[in-house]
């Protein structure tokens, strides 16, 4: 089975959390699902570059990701593949960027994530944003 090394962005401007819903993908489990923006780790990448270059690839904005921004971690097992996700907290000053991969993105308070269609994988990542950022 294969296993993926992801990184994860929770965006954060003016008490709002950036959601992003996938497009239709090549399982459908996760197809049209939102999700935090981010992606694979390469090989010779840290988490934090990772993390960086994903958010240049797919929204084009640039964000400096220091480990210090860490959150948590998170495993979950698809029916296809396992992977582990890490996630971070990447504050912003303005909502400028451009959506190159998603099909649509909200803003949301944490009280309200849960009103959103997630993927399994950031589930975990919705539960511990709105228990901490009550």
């Amino acid at each position: 089975m294969k296993q993926y090394e992801v990184t994860a962005a929770i965006i954060i401007e003016a008490g709002e959390i950036l959601c992003m819903q996938r497009n239709k993908g090549k399982y459908d489990y996760v197809s049209f699902k939102f999700e935090f923006p981010g992606g694979k780790v390469e090989p010779d990448e840290t988490l934090e570059q990772a993390l960086s270059r994903e958010l240049k690839e797919e929204m084009d904005i640039t964000i400096s990701i220091k480990p210090e921004q860490f959150f948590m971690s998170v495993q979950h097992q698809y029916p296809d593949f396992y992977i582990t996700m890490h996630s971070y907290l990447c504050p912003i000053d303005n909502r400028t960027f451009t959506r190159k991969e998603h099909l649509s993105h909200v803003w949301l308070k944490p009280d309200q994530l849960n009103t959103l269609d997630w993927a399994p994988a950031d589930l975990p990542i919705v539960r511990k944003l709105m228990e901490e950022m009550r």
